[in-house]
């Protein structure tokens, strides 16, 4: 049995960074499994791409939740990245680290070292950000943050205009002073092509003699003495395999961490015991606390040019091919969720509710088994989103038997909570005075969904339970906290009752952020690397 200093169980956000991070000490030897395979392909490089890879089970684990009550029992779609990189390879590169205060939130909960004070440097380690350093940008390092303010779609110039004259004020930039505002979002692209972990943190490790990656190693089970982890079990083209190792640290998201952990042992007694599993190390939080934000989308047939009329005729698609090779500009180098903004409920509220999104695209007739932005409806048409920034709601994951193969069944619990069907309304009502302004209603010829026979508050949230889906941000199911009563793991991110076990990605956050969770999951692993260093040099 090979033996390695860490093992790192997936090679997504924050995997990727935590392997090049601790690999840079040439004396600790790293070995990194991940379930799936490489992410150079086209369809995952290309910004615009994510859109293909959104059902191909090559790349993708395609999970189906439990039917959600809430939502007319409907079974909801969760696409998570089955690669390098995992679902920062395959998902809509929106770079927005949250407010302060959710951190300082996590800190308060007590998780000491993750305030916004604590928390801000290792955002800005990991950036390389147009802008150039300043106290809110880092510069240099390995994760590109592009700006393209000056390439998105000019109907997005309406969707500004239309929040303007509701009172909501421009911010030209989410990771500033501010998150109230709208503008065009920043996104996680070099030379346009898309910048994930894998691409930017872990290829250019990759030479290194003390680093191995080994891909499609479906962990099975972490290997335990006594209550000390001491390597993994995994499955690689048939046979079962074991590695040993001084520590083992899973990145496996919030839905595949806590599955690893309930398949070792650790987790509901109850839960474990039904499977015939083993009870080694109770701990009952893991599964629970997950946390999603829920989208609601509105669509319009538009009076004037979109997306739509570039990305659906041959000869747009092949216009938007050439000016790609020539340039490494145009809509195939951005994703479609181009505007959008954090605007609050009330007026004068200190922090905003709800997230918006702006499409200059429309897919009201595809085929949603195959949701290619590459064919969008063929008529002008666009879209608006909105999700509520901080649902209360909370779901679990659980495993569905002691088969590591089979997927774990996921309770996401949506709208739970009055707050959360508060906002739910609060947010279609706001998509409809949004495209009641005159910036809008200039270029709207019709509201395709929910449509003109929704009307009142009532069929807005019936609308809203009817179509309502994920917006691909699962949080929580590992949560970080000072006793397993109530948390997974402790502020240094290691599993309560267990050494040299560690949980990094966003299953250990306390609680969902305000914004997108794609950096506030980098930066969790930025954190951790520096930790683990700094326990190897007192070692």
């Amino acid at each position: 049995m090979a033996s390695w200093d860490t093992i790192i169980v997936g090679a997504g956000s924050a995997g990727c960074v935590l392997a090049a991070r601790l690999s840079s000490d040439p004396s600790h030897k790293v070995l990194l499994l991940e379930a799936g395979g490489s992410d150079r392909r086209l369809w995952v490089r290309l910004p615009i791409g994510y859109a293909r890879t959104f059902r191909d089970p090559a790349v993708n684990w395609m999970y189906q939740t439990q039917p959600v009550a809430a939502l007319h029992g409907r079974s909801c779609y969760w696409p998570r990245g089955k690669l390098l990189g995992g679902s920062g390879s395959i998902n809509a590169m929106v770079y927005v680290r949250g407010l302060p205060q959710d951190f300082d939130a996590w800190q308060a909960g007590g998780n000491p070292g993750w305030g916004w004070d604590d928390v801000l440097p290792f955002f800005l380690r990991a950036e390389d950000h147009d802008d150039g350093p300043s106290p809110h940008h880092g510069s240099g390092g390995p994760l590109t943050v592009a700006r393209i303010n000056d390439r998105v779609h000019p109907l997005c110039g309406h969707f500004l205009a239309a929040a303007r004259a509701l009172g909501y004020v421009d911010n030209r930039d989410f990771n500033g002073p501010s998150l109230q505002g709208v503008g065009i979002y920043p996104v996680t692209t070099r030379l346009g092509w898309r910048a994930s972990t894998a691409s930017a943190y872990l290829h250019p490790a990759l030479h290194r003699g003390n680093l191995c990656l080994q891909q499609h190693c479906h962990a099975t089970r972490v290997l335990m003495l006594g209550q000390r982890a001491v390597g993994v079990e995994y499955r690689r083209d048939g046979q079962t395999l074991q590695a040993s190792a001084r520590q083992v640290i899973l990145c496996g998201g919030a839905i595949n961490s806590p599955q690893l952990l309930q398949l070792s042992g650790m987790g509901d007694a109850a839960l474990l015991k039904r499977h015939g599993l083993p009870v080694l190390v109770e701990l009952p939080w893991v599964g629970q606390g997950l946390q999603d934000h829920l989208h609601i989308t509105h669509t319009y047939r538009a009076r004037v040019p979109t997306l739509n009329d570039v990305l659906r005729p041959w000869h747009g698609k092949l216009r938007a091919a050439l000016q790609f090779a020539w340039s490494r500009r145009g809509p195939l180098s951005m994703g479609v969720n181009q505007a959008g903004g954090f605007v609050a409920v009330e007026p004068g509220q200190a922090m905003p509710d709800l997230q918006l999104y702006f499409n200059p695209a429309s897919y009201t007739t595809r085929d949603v088994e195959t949701r290619r932005m590459m064919q969008p409806d063929p008529f002008h048409g666009f879209s608006m989103s909105v999700n509520s920034c901080r649902p209360t709601s909370r779901g679990s994951i659980a495993i569905a038997s002691a088969d590591p193969m089979e997927a774990p069944a996921i309770v996401p619990n949506y709208l739970s909570t009055d707050h959360d069907l508060a906002q739910a309304l609060a947010g279609a009502r706001l998509l409809r005075r949004l495209a009641a302004t005159d910036a809008l209603r200039d270029v709207i010829a019709s509201e395709i969904l929910p449509g003109g026979a929704c009307v009142g508050d009532e069929d807005l949230l019936a609308d809203f339970r009817a179509r309502a889906d994920t917006i691909f941000h699962p949080v929580g199911t590992c949560a970080m906290g000072p006793t397993p009563a109530t948390a997974v793991v402790d502020a240094h991110l290691r599993v309560h009752g267990v050494t040299g076990l560690r949980v990094v990605d966003a299953s250990v956050f306390p609680s969902i952020p305000s914004a997108n969770t794609q950096a506030p999951t980098i930066m969790v692993a930025e954190k951790a690397a520096a930790m683990i260093a700094e326990e190897l040099r007192r070692a």
